[in-house]
């Protein structure tokens, strides 16, 4: 990731998008932890119940604006159990700063991106593997989030943009490179 050029200020902006369900949390937390402790922003702690997508303008504030000066960042934490933000992160303007969630390749975001993923699982799988993950008593929560997530990618597709596609596969994570992008 070195070798990617500053994409905001001095850090290289990477993000991990894909369907809910599709893994993203777990690849970025690898990704993370490979990168020496990159940190982390989750669009979960972005997005609210009222508006799942609504979070562009928080973010550019609270994160683009001041990476693009070379200052770290903060933004508010919501509180999915409360419905209410409650708390605030800081996040340093580090060589590499990852963010992952579904929107994270939005193109309001993809000019300040270094590096864009897309997790490459059909969204059917995905959606299947997070109702799975959460359970029954959250299924009414799901079934208004996959009309969301439709709704969302219709209008603003990541996949088509993302320089990377990673699959899990049985020994791990594969990637490949779209293309026109090195091996």
């Amino acid at each position: 990731m070195g070798t990617l050029p500053p994409s905001c200020g001095p850090v290289r902006l990477v993000a991990v998008d894909g369907h809910a369900g599709s893994g993203k949390s777990t690849f970025t937390g690898r990704l993370a932890a490979a990168l020496g402790g990159a940190p982390v922003v989750h669009l979960d702690d972005l997005a609210t119940h009222e508006e799942p997508f609504g979070w562009t303008d928080r973010f550019r504030r609270q994160l683009l604006l001041p990476f693009a000066h070379g200052r770290p960042g903060r933004h508010q934490v919501y509180d999915w159990e409360h419905g209410r933000f409650t708390g605030e992160r800081e996040v340093a303007p580090a060589p590499v700063v990852l963010v992952e969630g579904v929107g994270a390749g939005r193109r309001a975001l993809r000019p300040s991106l270094a590096l864009l993923c897309w997790m490459d699982l059909a969204a059917g799988t995905a959606w299947e593997r997070g109702r799975r993950r959460d359970g029954p008593e959250l299924s009414t929560f799901w079934d208004g989030w996959t009309r969301s997530e439709q709704k969302h990618f219709a209008g603003d597709p990541t996949r088509p943009h993302a320089d990377l596609l990673v699959r899990q596969g049985p020994e791990g994570y594969l990637w490949f490179w779209r293309t026109g992008k090195p091996e």
